[in-house]
């Protein structure tokens, strides 16, 4: 039986939608890891993965292992026997950081049932069969589209701005997610010149025509200038979609099937452990995927900006006190928020399965199956099962934690 706790070494990928140099925080958290020659250049950092899912793996520090190679060398001390039973011997979920210069993809995560249909018949690029409900932590500012608007905002656009009605099927019936569905495709669908002519003609529509959707007005150049006019996700988010601003704390969760955009931000995100997406929009057309089969894997829920919010809770986790939880409604994990003052100190109680912890701010020390670690900003442990974590701050310390337990 090896350690319990393994401090970690992660790598950042390069996304033309990440921010630059220093101004990327997963670019600057991950050159905080103490003995790695990761060195920050002027280029696009995009996002920090810290698990053990095989495209970006973290590695143990110590002995630059991947860490699914530990994990797998010790499946019972590390995951423990519930998460063993349930997902076998891996760790169920992938925290990481990202920061957002510009729109990500117009995108839904597919779920299981199609993720292991897509799997089966193009693994290169749908690398696994598991779904990928997600949720998203600003750390500051944090804009987003994410989920459908409620259909009578959306229908009000529709009926107040003719230019958008050549999208709506030719049929005498409500509006509804039917109606949606064959909207959105149909949009997609449409010629550049299309796309283009209906930009036009909105940016030229006077703003009380919007009602209270008129901030359309003032994201749609900056859209353009990221993707072009001719990009339909502008049509798609613009008209369909929640457009939230958030605040360091605020949290969203995204379930599958339902489409979403990152638009700008540094942001701790946490997912199934899954990297299968369907993009169809804020990108080249030859990185789009089966319109046709996004459109009919869509779900119709959340439909509203309420909807779409996940609140953070007081977490019985903490025994001081000092710790919330974000716990979305899936198995796979909950997140943990611990935040200390100048000498403060929290105890997180045992978890019967694995987590991922990472400090965003701040020093301090953390004790944890008898051993003293150091902890600043940008470093990050795994920790197994069974295991209570100590943290004491040195100014002021911001710790994250991912975990997943089970009752069987």
């Amino acid at each position: 039986m090896g350690p319990s706790v393994l401090q970690l070494q992660c790598s950042c990928n390069n996304y033309p939608w990440g921010l630059k140099n220093t101004k990327s925080l997963a670019a600057v958290l991950c050159s905080k890891t103490p003995n790695t020659n990761f060195k920050i250049e002027d280029k696009e950092y995009a996002e920090m993965w810290m698990g053990d899912y095989p495209v970006l793996p973290a590695k143990v520090l110590k002995t630059g292992e991947e860490l699914h190679e530990a994990v797998d060398q010790d499946k019972e001390n590390l995951l423990g026997k519930n998460c063993i039973e349930k997902y076998g011997g891996v760790v169920p979920f992938l925290p990481k950081i990202l920061s957002i210069a510009k729109a990500l993809p117009l995108q839904i995560h597919p779920d299981k049932d199609l993720s292991k249909r897509l799997h089966e018949e193009n693994p290169e690029q749908f690398t696994d069969d598991n779904h990928k409900p997600e949720i998203a932590i600003a750390l500051g500012p944090f804009e987003v589209f994410a989920g459908w608007k409620p259909q009578a905002e959306i229908q009000a656009l529709f009926d107040a701005l003719p230019t958008l009605q050549k999208f709506l099927p030719k049929m005498d019936a409500p509006f509804n997610n039917e109606t949606l569905r064959i909207t959105v495709k149909t949009i997609l669908e449409a010629s550049d010149e299309t796309i283009k002519q209906t930009q036009q003609d909105l940016a030229n529509i006077p703003g009380p025509k919007y009602g209270k959707q008129a901030y359309i007005l003032d994201l749609l150049p900056r859209l353009q200038e990221q993707y072009s006019n001719q990009d339909p996700g502008n049509l798609v988010a613009l008209i369909t979609m929640n457009f939230l601003s958030l605040k360091a704390g605020d949290a969203i969760y995204v379930p599958a099937n339902a489409p979403h955009a990152y638009l700008s931000g540094n942001i701790v995100e946490c997912m199934a452990r899954s990297n299968n997406v369907l993009n169809t929009g804020f990108c080249p057309r030859a990185d789009r995927d089966n319109i046709e089969l996004f459109s009919r894997a869509l779900t119709f829920s959340p439909h509203n900006a309420d909807e779409v919010l996940l609140a953070s809770t007081a977490s019985k986790r903490g025994k001081e006190g000092k710790t919330v939880e974000y716990a979305p409604p899936m198995s796979e994990f909950n997140m943990l928020k611990t935040v200390l003052g100048k000498g403060g100190k929290e105890t997180h109680a045992k978890v019967d399965g694995p987590s991922v912890l990472f400090a965003t701010e701040g020093e301090g020390k953390m004790v944890a199956a008898g051993e003293e670690f150091e902890i600043k900003e940008g470093y990050v442990f795994f920790v197994g099962q069974g295991v209570e974590v100590s943290f004491e701050a040195g100014r002021t310390l911001e710790v994250y934690r991912a975990y997943a337990e089970w009752e069987m």
